[in-house]
């Protein structure tokens, strides 16, 4: 983690400006700037996204049929997320309207997996350090080294419920990372006898970690109750899939939105029609747009998407225990962004106790895999991706060359929530006087919440080792650090 902190010009005269770069401990790279006065009174904060993003113009011009594997090189952590999107959006262009049960149970499964996985890594790797460490311990220890050292069983099963999602994700799509499982109308392979075999051994295993990953966040929760209920807490609304009863669903449904007071904003709207829904304002200051509900405005029509948004969205989960457990949750919690971690773990015994389901079901070992019907220039896929609602639109031309790309991806939905967050952590714990790793690291947990995708939003590449100066409103220098 690195800190850059400088009186560079700013827009308001006798102001200084904070930088924090890179944002640490999530995927891809961003920074946060902050603009205090002589009494270290936050007056601005921002969440850069500093690299250009361009993928949607590599996209042009490309074969359709590509898609797929192409788009899942957005990013090594959530590949299939893309993978899953980008098909959907295919299988209408191919006309298939409805895909095969083993088609679709086979993308279940992958996505299942994919969502086990990301959350195991999200938390047992990225924030756990945090959460059971403080935020301002010792640095060296916050990592999941420390926790390793610190939590021998907690890091264990962090990791071997991560590789369990990976196999399932390789048995799926090929590879663990940019596998090829999914095609337009549905998939090349089903589910070989000997890997279903494998899964089923072990998936009653990986349950009973993920109850265990869920109680423990609810300890923290009930031993921090006021740093977790009050840790940069804002309202907003809330965005998200579910299915046509109102279940949680993370890969097919429609969408739901609902304001800070729970009521609905709109109900099981077509995702085909999100265009007629949302409008991506774009900021000079960062290359991430900022969606907002075209209906009620960018000042009152942002929203949050992502575990904690689709816990308290849905009317159930449809799997026993972890309907149990987002109970339990929506009686203990609010809106908070520490509350993000409870709800990825009751996501995760979700996924777990999916995958068990899936695979006692014959039809993952069927053989009819591809449908197709009328060709259409058109294709929208959306997804509830681990880090919130994905969207992928494709035109194609009648020579089968991508026209048009347009991608909105669960980082982006969340970019007016996230600097939200950011704004109230920094006005709650910065006092502008002395730079310490600790007091700054608040600030990116408050980021690390939302499980940001960084690379997803904005495709960087590059590491930013940079140095770290405080310097007061007369031009002295209170302190300084470096990291690489």
């Amino acid at each position: 983690m690195s800190f850059e902190l400088e009186t560079a010009a700013v827009p308001v005269e006798g102001l200084r400006r904070v930088a924090i770069e890179p944002v640490s401990r999530v995927e891809g790279h961003g920074k946060v700037t902050l603009l205090l006065d002589e009494d270290g009174k936050v007056h601005q904060v921002r969440l850069h996204i500093v690299e250009f993003r361009g993928f949607e113009r590599f996209i042009e011009g490309r074969p359709y049929w590509e898609l797929p594997v192409l788009v899942s090189r957005l990013c090594g952590i959530c590949p299939v997320s893309h993978h899953l999107a980008a098909s959907k959006a295919l299988d209408m262009i191919v006309g298939a309207t409805t895909l095969t049960p083993t088609a679709e149970k086979m993308r279940r499964l992958m996505h299942y997996g994919q969502n086990l996985q990301s959350h195991a890594l999200h938390f047992f790797h990225l924030s756990s350090p945090d959460l059971l460490f403080g935020f301002d311990s010792e640095v060296s220890q916050r990592n999941i080294v420390g926790v390793a050292m610190a939590h021998p069983e907690i890091a264990k099963q962090g990791i071997l419920l991560r590789k369990y999602g990976q196999e399932v994700i390789r048995m799926t799509a090929g590879k663990r990372v940019h596998g090829t499982g999914a095609i337009a109308g549905g998939m090349n392979r089903n589910l070989a006898r000997a890997d279903r075999d494998a899964l089923r051994a072990e998936v009653d295993q990986m349950i009973a970690w993920s109850q265990a990953a869920v109680k423990l966040c609810q300890q923290l929760h009930e031993s921090q109750r006021e740093l977790h209920q009050g840790f940069g807490n804002f309202a907003s609304n809330s965005f998200g899939f579910v299915d046509d009863r109102g279940n949680l669903d993370l890969y097919h449904g429609g969408l739901r939105a609902k304001d800070p007071d729970g009521n609905t904003i709109f109900d099981h709207v077509d995702y085909t029609t999100y265009d007629s829904l949302l409008t991506e304002e774009v900021k000079p200051w960062t290359y991430m747009k900022f969606p907002y509900i075209t209906e009620l405005g960018p000042d009152k029509g942002w929203y949050k998407v992502g575990p904690l948004a689709r816990v308290r969205n849905c009317d159930q989960i449809p799997t026993p225990l972890a309907e149990m457990e987002r109970r339990i949750f929506l009686e203990q919690t609010n809106d908070a962004p520490l509350n993000y971690h409870w709800a990825r773990m009751i996501e995760m015994l979700f996924s777990a106790e999916m995958i068990k389901e899936l695979i006692e079901d014959d039809d993952i070992e069927g053989t009819d895999l591809v449908v197709k019907g009328e060709r259409q220039r058109v294709g929208i896929g959306v997804i509830e991706a681990p880090r919130g609602t994905l969207f992928h639109h494709y035109e194609v031309g009648d020579d089968d060359l991508i026209t048009m790309a347009n991608l909105i991806v669960s980082t982006t939905n969340n970019n007016t929530a996230m600097n939200t967050a950011v704004r109230e952590v920094a006005r709650q714990y910065l006092d502008g006087q002395e730079l310490t790793e600790g007091l700054l690291n608040h600030i990116e947990v408050a980021i690390r919440a939302f499980d940001p995708c960084l690379s997803c939003a904005t495709h960087a590449l590059g590491k930013m080792p940079l140095e770290v100066t405080l310097v007061d409103a007369a031009g002295q220098v209170l302190d300084q650090l470096y990291k690489e």
